[in-house]
């Protein structure tokens, strides 16, 4: 390998890290505490979610777009396989980071948790934290960024990954869908903008399990098949999410 290919390789991988694991450290601070307010555009209320939601659906259509099967062939065309999920990383980062630091805070407070009932949506935050933690050691091949490929570790093409059920995927098939749902709706203060972004992102969680359900049952054929008979899609216990994950899927709506 070409000095200046290992270079590219390393300087990719970094910035798959830096933007990918950074925009999900704010995203967790705009769940926990709020928007950052950077940015004031002094739109009215109406222009307001409709500018929020206009970022979302722009996060929704990078992130879902990117990872799905026939934009992965075609971009196969101009660069090597092993890049491809550091690149979606860093991608995925950048949006998100727009999102984030773009987001206008609405007037409107619909509602607002007082009490114990604050602080025990607080302490539920910090147990999907824990959650996502349990997730990821779980998953026997983890990387979130993508970059073991690039580093020359485990590049194996994902069809030849088995399906191993470990920890919380032995209770739903897309514990990281249902604990970034749980994140999502935590947060105790509840203004127009807030309600907005838990709608459409709970929304475009679940109708992105559907989507990898899919891809997952064309990956692993009857052996996914016959663990979405046993296992609910995300609640625990909820017989109906069963037919539409797995110790080895990437739960990347």
């Amino acid at each position: 390998m070409s000095t200046l290919r290992l270079m590219l390789q390393y300087l990719i991988a970094a910035a798959a890290c830096l933007l990918g694991g950074g925009s999900l450290i704010i995203f967790a601070h705009f769940l926990f505490f709020g928007p950052f307010n950077l940015v004031n555009f002094g739109l009215g209320q109406g222009w307001l979610l409709l500018f929020d939601a206009g970022l979302s659906l722009l996060f929704f259509l990078q992130h879902s777009g990117m990872v799905r099967r026939k934009f992965r062939g075609w971009l196969a065309r101009f660069i090597p396989e092993h890049y491809f999920a550091a690149i979606y990383a860093t991608a995925s980062g950048v949006v998100l980071l727009a999102v984030v630091l773009l987001w206008q805070e609405g007037a409107l407070l619909a509602t607002a948790s007082t009490g114990i009932l604050r602080w025990s949506l607080r302490i539920l935050f910090c147990l999907t934290v824990a959650g996502f933690l349990w997730c990821g050691m779980s998953l026997k091949y983890f990387d979130p960024f993508g970059v073991r490929p690039l580093l020359g570790r485990n590049r194996v093409p994902s069809k030849q990954v088995s399906l191993t059920i470990t920890g919380p995927y032995r209770l739903v098939r897309h514990p990281l869908y249902l604990l970034s749902i749980v994140m999502i709706w935590s947060f105790p203060d509840l203004t127009s903008d807030r309600l907005l972004f838990n709608f459409l992102w709970t929304g475009w969680i679940i109708v992105g399990a559907w989507w990898e359900e899919r891809d997952l049952a064309d990956q692993f054929g009857d052996a996914y098949r016959e663990y979405q008979r046993r296992v609910p899609m995300l609640l625990p216990g909820l017989r109906f999410f069963c037919r539409q994950g797995s110790g080895e899927n990437h739960d990347g709506a």
